[in-house]
């Protein structure tokens, strides 16, 4: 779908804190929808394969919808599937055609130890959740998380590739969501602000904020985390039994606040350096909200 511009800023002008609350109550609606469907389906799989690009929300989401099974009574256990990455290296990492490591692809999974442990947690055995620790490029065996599913129990597995045919395309029985900031912001008939420029945006804030990476290499990695998106990514999300929009009208008039950090940061070597220009030049169209504003648990 598509939210307009106009109306966005006429909400928040007249009332900015009720604008935000009610985005997010309506995002809360899309995860409770989620939620009632998983427990549905617990006959046929208690297994949840939730994927999306980077920057949808996946992790918060999938810490959401355990939220809201829990209060329905159904014990969630939320896994990433980053823990299940093979450590870098000549051996298991595939090379783009520049010959760089393909980060992005699937075959930096551990696909067969992900698919052992889907079928033993089918058969109600229990498996040790491996911890990969990117710091070390390696798989910390000595942090491992044992899980069990007991009856009435399900587990989310959440990650970029959880749909790919070499795991979702294996387990058709599991019930599987693809979630990512799908709509674009419009004035008229013109694209003010595309859903991908959320997705950018989201990504430098957090991994500036979190992750200690400087927008810059944000940047400068963009071009290939959307390489993989469509070769990797986006040709499995119609397996999903569920697709989720995670944009919120409202979070882009909070983000115009790193603009001018954004603009800073972006160099012109840049493949995509014209597109980001855009991207930020269009922040000023939109009424800011104080990010004070915002629910502590807003996705």
């Amino acid at each position: 779908m598509a939210y307009s511009l106009k109306e966005i800023n006429d909400a928040v002008r007249s009332d900015p804190k009720g604008f935000a609350e009610a985005c997010d109550a309506a995002f809360a609606k899309k995860v409770e929808t989620a939620a009632q469907k998983i427990a549905d389906h617990r006959k046929e799989s208690r297994i949840i394969l939730l994927s999306g690009p980077s920057g949808s929300g996946k992790t918060t989401t999938a810490l959401k919808i355990e939220e809201q099974l829990e209060k329905m009574g159904i014990q969630t256990h939320t896994i990433s599937m980053d823990n299940y990455f093979r450590p870098i290296s000549p051996e298991y990492t595939p090379r783009t055609s520049d010959g760089l490591y393909d980060l992005e692809s699937p075959l930096c999974m551990d696909m067969d130890l992900l698919n052992e442990h889907f079928d033993a947690l089918n058969r109600g055995e229990e498996i040790c959740v491996p911890y990969y620790d990117f710091a070390r490029n390696l798989r910390d065996t000595s942090r491992c998380q044992p899980i069990r599913l007991q009856k009435d129990e399900v587990v989310v597995f959440e990650g970029i590739h959880a749909l790919n045919d070499d795991l979702g395309g294996a387990h058709p029985e599991a019930f599987k969501i693809y979630l990512s900031a799908r709509s674009n912001m419009m004035d008229g008939s013109e694209t003010v602000f595309k859903g991908t420029w959320i997705r950018l945006t989201r990504r430098s804030v957090r991994d500036m904020n979190f992750r200690g990476s400087d927008v810059t290499t944000t940047f400068a990695l963009w071009a290939n985390v959307r390489r993989g998106e469509k070769l990797y990514i986006s040709p499995y999300k119609y397996r999903a039994n569920l697709i989720l929009d995670t944009a919120l009208p409202y979070e882009i008039c909070v983000f115009g606040q790193y603009a001018p950090i954004l603009r800073q940061a972006l160099p012109k070597e840049n493949v995509r350096h014209r597109e980001m220009g855009r991207m930020i030049d269009a922040f000023s169209q939109f009424v800011p909200i104080d990010p004070s504003l915002v629910a502590p648990d807003s996705l």
